[in-house]
């Protein structure tokens, strides 16, 4: 069971974006940091255990020509072998910051040239595999940047075609040295799903036909892929082979968040229903086949949804944000 705690102040609200939270656990420290898009900024806040905030910060588009500011479309901590990089992501481009957003250290302009003059630019998913920092685009492309241990000497060095539609999220998982092993899933708005192996250069394994719903958010866990759609559906597929193993009709509305507590095989879904569930991801021992049994739900009533994000690797506590509500929600176990 959960418990809701002391909220963290926002200086304006969350925008009504999927996956519109990022949480860092600094445990040396004592903090956590959050991240939330607002519009044309970003709030990155570091917070106590106890939701004491502590300090924040908003963060930008970088400047260019144009009459209104961009939008910023989603902000993410990417936690590499030697760094942690807080990457932002607009209409205009692609930003990497110090993690904790003091610094840039590596700006990359959107190319316009692959779409048509009245189909929006912009950037969406994030996510990081060894020394690489992933990105989804509009035209279905995901970039693929190689990270220096420091140091702004960023690379763009591959990218990815296997989305016909916008990228709308990706996610990865630390394969461990195991070759072959399916580390990266990367989601569009047709709800088709491509799953990858990282590496100097990246290699498609599976590729998951979508059903005209969009997939607006995705994990990996232990050769796991869950998948949250727009109609309220979350799918568990296997990852080495794409085979739909479970399909749970987790809400009533669009599913606008999912994630993992790696350490004990956790999942998180939020949407526009006001709902966040948890539920228990394991394999059978008898058969290996995946199995899922519904652990928590909590009512974020008069809310819309946007962003949810456990807290700690443990799943013991998560956070909410919700469109026009000014605070980070928090919720911890009891």
């Amino acid at each position: 069971m959960f418990r809701r705690e002391r909220s963290i102040p926002l200086q304006g609200s969350a925008a009504a974006l999927c996956n519109n939270l990022s949480v860092l656990q600094l445990p040396a420290r004592n903090l956590t940091l959050f991240g939330v898009v607002h519009g044309p900024s970003a709030q990155v806040l570091s917070a106590a255990p106890d939701g004491m905030p502590l300090a924040q910060r908003q963060l930008h588009v970088k400047e260019g020509a144009g009459v209104s500011p961009p939008l910023i479309t989603q902000v993410h901590w990417c936690v590499l072998p030697f760094r942690v990089l807080l990457v932002l992501t607009s209409h205009r481009g692609i930003q990497m910051y110090e993690s904790d957003g003091s610094v840039m250290v590596y700006w990359h302009a959107l190319d316009s040239g692959d779409t048509s003059s009245v189909q929006a630019v912009f950037a969406r998913g994030i996510a990081s595999s060894g020394h690489f920092i992933c990105v989804g685009t509009c035209t279905g492309r995901v970039l693929v940047f190689d990270i220096p241990a420091k140091g702004p000497n960023i690379v763009l060095s591959e990218e990815l075609g296997g989305h016909h539609t916008p990228v709308t999220d990706l996610a990865t998982e630390h394969a461990q040295g195991q070759d072959g092993v399916a580390d990266m899933v990367t989601a569009d708005d047709s709800g088709s799903l491509c799953v990858w192996r990282s590496g100097p250069e990246f290699t498609l394994l599976t590729h998951i036909p979508g059903f005209g719903v969009p997939c607006t958010s995705v994990q990996l866990w232990q050769g796991i892929i869950a998948a949250g759609y727009g109609n309220g559906q979350v799918h568990l597929y296997e990852a080495t082979t794409g085979t739909l193993n479970v399909q749970i009709n987790a809400h009533a509305r669009a599913i606008c968040a999912l994630d993992l507590a790696p350490e004990v095989g956790k999942l998180l879904t939020a949407a526009e229903d006001t709902f966040v569930h948890i539920w228990k991801l394991s394999r059978s021992l008898e058969s290996g086949c995946i199995e899922v049994e519904h652990c928590h739900g909590e009512c974020v009533s008069d809310t819309q949804v946007c962003g949810a994000r456990f807290c700690d690797p443990s799943g013991s506590s998560f956070a909410v944000t919700g469109y026009d509500v000014t605070e980070i929600l928090r919720f911890g176990s009891m």
